[in-house]
């Protein structure tokens, strides 16, 4: 069974050409998937769409989240990609999370929320310290609304504390990160696999 991929970008650009590190680390795992035949379908800008503040799947006239949610129940693997701001995750990431926080109350008959069965993994980038404890952020709340977690989950990069240079600036992808990368969308892939062709009984 194929597995498909979408990646939420979460940086502070609501510009949707604007460079991004965050978009260059989700390439890097995009490469890294490619080996593993599955592809990142797209990547949704969080900040170039109005998603409302809330914890319901919609939050009334104007809101973009139902349609974004429609579509991250539609793959297998999502990427929440995330800049690393004031040492904590960005407070767009934080917005998707509080949105994902609905499925809390969404449950079928077996009492699986609607993200049972599906992987979640992150990509972290920043100038300052604080990938460990955005990676604990995105995870612990990631879990508690139904995602599932595999075996080395995040690829981050941090530059030098208060520096000026950013990971889409880097002239190559350093190795630590590619290797980490492929570890990751290795362990995500083969996680949901099993998971597609094995649900949680609930």
């Amino acid at each position: 069974m194929a597995v498909t991929a979408i990646a939420l970008n979460c940086t502070l650009k609501s510009d949707a050409s604007a460079d991004s590190s965050t978009d260059a680390m989700i390439e890097v795992l995009g490469k890294a998937f490619g080996a593993h035949d599955v592809k990142i379908a797209e990547t949704i800008r969080i900040a170039a769409h109005n998603v409302k503040p809330g914890v319901t799947s919609d939050e009334g006239e104007g809101d973009d989240w139902p349609a974004i949610r429609e579509k991250i129940l539609a793959h297998d693997i999502v990427i929440l990609g995330t800049p690393i701001w004031m040492g904590q995750i960005s407070s767009v990431a934080k917005r998707v999370l509080e949105r994902l926080d609905a499925f809390l109350s969404e449950t079928d008959d077996a009492g699986r929320m609607p993200s049972y069965g599906k992987v979640a993994i992150a990509a972290i980038v920043g100038n300052e310290d604080g990938a460990h404890w955005s990676s604990s952020q995105i995870f612990q709340s990631l879990n508690d609304v139904g995602f599932t977690i595999p075996a080395v989950a995040a690829c981050y990069w941090v530059g030098e504390a208060m520096g000026s240079t950013d990971f889409k600036d880097l002239r190559e992808t350093p190795e630590k990160v590619t290797e980490t990368a492929k570890m990751v969308a290795s362990n995500a892939a083969h996680l949901a696999e099993l998971l597609k062709a094995k649900p949680y009984p609930g």
